[in-house]
């Protein structure tokens, strides 16, 4: 018998400041990092699926983006605070 499935990570990479998209204000957006990995006998060996996205913390409107995106999303809030606590990665994912 071989157990094997999928098993979903959530990193939050960064917080900005943005204008959102659909209520129109600017107010912080959280940049996440989601990563499902294969599991085999419950133990994640690789990632099958890598996808970013952000999430308006005013109205909770999310939007995809691009890794390109994501990376220039990061260096911009890793420049624009200073190096901030909060804007540094988390050490822990969050997991579904």
């Amino acid at each position: 018998m071989i157990i094997f499935g999928t098993k979903g990570y959530l990193y939050q990479l960064a917080i900005l400041t943005l204008v959102c998209g659909q209520c129109g204000n600017p107010s912080a957006h959280t940049l996440r990092k989601r990563v499902t990995k294969f599991t085999l006998f419950f133990v994640p060996l690789f990632p099958v699926s890598t996808k970013y996205q952000t999430q308006c913390t005013f109205c909770g409107a999310e939007q995809k983006v691009s890794a390109e995106q994501a990376e220039q999303l990061q260096a911009q809030s890793a420049g624009g605070h200073g190096g901030q606590p909060h804007s540094q990665p988390q050490r822990q994912p969050y997991q579904s």
